[in-house]
């Protein structure tokens, strides 16, 4: 079944019918799952149903032609509320939240959750990157939750709990995004373009973990070839830590001047260098007796690349991240 052409999450549609059919739609959602799955999508598509002024009805379909609807897929509906962080942040701003200098608590979300509905029926907020509001940030949050406006509906968007305020998860009502099917994403990856050819697309698929990010991220043709030439290279006798380095800021440098896609694309990198790592220890467990390193060591590596990730989006310095990174495979892989 497709719902507003989204793909893969029947489930979490059927929970929101019976959540309407009952009236218990208002309140605080906490959508997690992996990256990529399509729980923005799902928010968006949520939001438009519950802001349709034909809708109501426990199919969770707009009508797709009344004014509310128009202005939802133009995506400026004044009752949808919708706070993201921005590119050039490693955070949500605070001032997103609760506004700031003269007009701190009289903008931003939780004083904008609080207006009445401009076209009388509900406010509905979608957060999106939950994971990355800082603790004054989600306490600010959390006053709203506490006691949450009548007829609004806020709905976060996380890739997990633990990165949750456990007061804030507290006060929300689960929703749990799982994997998309391969055979799900590949007919997203064939409908998306990303490949014409069904073979390919269930090759990408079976590569992605489920996750339709992931499947375009891997079928961007300079993505393909750093990941070969890196299996190459991790393939081989020796270790080369400067070399390595290199080859991790040539990448990253590669998508231009601007500090942000650079960011992004040596997230990428490090994240296929855990992932050569985690297909290191299937192997390894397959092999008795191979000459690949010993399971402790290969874990340790794939959590030196995946914190190594995190001091990326802390905004640490490229160069010395890689650096130590590089130094320090090196030393625990030779041991």
């Amino acid at each position: 079944m497709i719902w507003q052409g989204v793909l893969g999450h029947d489930d979490v549609v059927e929970q929101f019918r019976r959540r309407l059919a009952a009236g218990r739609v208002n309140g605080t959602f906490l959508f997690v799952g992996p990256p990529g799955v399509g729980k923005r999508l799902t928010a968006q598509r949520l939001a438009a149903a519950l802001l349709c002024s034909q809708g109501g009805n426990p199919s969770l379909e707009p009508c797709g032609t009344c004014e509310d609807c128009r202005l939802s897929a133009a995506g400026n509906h004044p009752d949808l509320l919708i706070v993201e962080k921005p590119s050039d942040k490693t955070e949500i701003p605070l001032r997103l939240l609760i506004g700031e200098g003269d007009t701190r608590m009289r903008e931003g979300l939780c004083h904008d959750i609080g207006m009445k509905p401009y076209r009388g029926g509900r406010r509905v907020a979608i957060i999106d990157d939950a994971d990355e509001l800082n603790t004054e940030g989600a306490n600010c949050l959390l006053k709203t939750l506490e006691e949450p406006p009548p007829r609004s509906v806020m709905i976060l968007i996380s890739q997990s709990m633990d990165r949750q305020l456990p007061t804030i998860r507290s006060r929300s009502q689960l929703i749990r995004f799982q994997p998309l099917a391969e055979d799900v994403l590949t007919r997203l990856i064939l409908d998306a373009g990303l490949t014409a050819d069904p073979q390919a697309a269930e090759g990408l698929a079976a590569m992605s973990d489920g996750s339709f990010q992931r499947a375009r991220t891997l079928a961007d043709p300079a993505v393909a070839e750093y990941r070969a030439e890196l299996e190459s290279r991790l393939d081989g006798s020796g270790w080369n830590a400067a070399g390595e380095a290199r080859a991790l800021m040539q990448f990253a440098e590669a998508a231009g001047k601007d500090a942000a896609p650079r960011r992004r694309r040596l997230r990428i990198a490090l994240g296929l260098m855990a992932e050569y790592y985690r297909n290191a220890i299937r192997r390894a467990a397959d092999e008795a007796g191979g000459t690949l390193p010993g399971i402790e060591q290969l874990a340790d590596a794939v959590e030196r690349c995946l914190m190594a990730v995190e001091h990326v989006d802390r905004n640490a310095h490229p160069t010395a991240v890689v650096e130590a990174l590089c130094d320090e495979l090196g030393k625990l892989l030779a041991a």
